[in-house]
């Protein structure tokens, strides 16, 4: 059953214009940016677990419902999609007289992801060349339409896919996202050092699970430390954009596919989400004004 969805998967992306042959070089010069998106930011951590998906979806949650903008969600993580799921969405996108894949929407977000084209539980069994094939149709393959952003919630790690999208697409910033923990931090130094290389701008760096305040006695436990990713902000240089801590109903909510954005809007967590999305847009403006400007040359 399994196999049989993954070529299925295949199918509908060749159909779609997508041939599996397409082949990417380290050394490519960023592509230009996709037809009708203002804007396309990268969400993204040195490593898995820390909270990369969850952060995705409620910042383009809230960009879409609190600070009103036509927005997109990308999830390029194909071999851990969650998109659908956080989402709640299911089926299989439909494919335009064009050969274009229509986004699924959901919570006021046109999304895509590959889970939409296989099984739940499938495995996905593709060597690199295949995987980048594919990461290039769900994004110049898919009729986004008009947005003013296009959130890419990134794969873990620092490889081929994350050089691809980087380098493929003309990235207006990317968001980092990392545990206080000391372990979590080396590895999203990494990850916003790769961003630095290929001249990606970095709009900040968010701590996710900062703390767990208990819901009885509302005592604070810092259970992945302290103030680390605050201090590692000021170290390279980045924007600090917030705390989000750790709570049940973030968790419950992801796993029904209603984001704690829209389940509950008015609580702490959801504020601090919606606090984040106006700092990505304040930020985006300012980077905007600095590339119309140009620099600024002193004899």
């Amino acid at each position: 059953m399994a196999l049989n969805r993954l070529i299925s998967a295949g199918r509908l992306l060749r159909r779609s214009g997508w041939t599996g042959s397409r082949r990417f070089s380290a050394h490519a010069a960023k592509g230009s940016s996709i037809d009708g998106i203002k804007d396309i930011i990268a969400v993204a951590s040195g490593k898995g677990g820390v909270g990369k998906s969850t952060t995705a979806v409620n910042l383009a949650v809230a960009l879409a419902n609190a600070c009103h903008l036509k927005v997109g969600l990308l999830d390029a993580d194909i071999y851990g999609p969650s998109i659908p799921t956080m989402m709640n969405l299911q089926g299989k996108p439909e494919v335009s007289a064009d050969r274009m894949m229509i986004p699924v929407e959901n919570h006021g977000v046109r999304c895509m992801s590959i889970g939409f084209l296989v099984d739940k539980d499938a495995p996905i069994v593709w060597r690199g060349p295949m995987v980048m094939s594919a990461l290039e149709k769900l994004t110049r393959g898919v009729a986004w339409g008009d947005l003013d952003i296009l959130v890419v919630d990134m794969p873990p790690g620092t490889g081929d896919a994350q050089l691809s999208i980087s380098q493929r697409l003309q990235l207006s910033g990317a968001l980092i996202v990392s545990t206080p923990q000391d372990i979590a931090l080396i590895d999203a130094r990494r990850g916003a050092n790769m961003f630095r290389k290929v001249e990606v701008p970095i709009l900040g760096l968010i701590e996710n699970m900062s703390c767990f305040k208990c819901p009885h006695c509302g005592e604070k436990s810092y259970i992945f430390g302290n103030g680390g990713a605050q201090r590692t902000a000021d170290e390279l240089d980045m924007k600090f954009l917030g705390e989000i801590p750790l709570e049940q109903d973030i968790r419950s909510s992801s796993d029904e596919g209603h984001p704690i954005v829209l389940a509950a809007p008015n609580s702490s967590v959801a504020k601090a989400y919606t606090d984040v999305a106006e700092k990505v847009t304040k930020r985006l403006t300012e980077l905007e004004e600095e590339r119309r400007l140009g620099p600024e040359i002193l004899l």
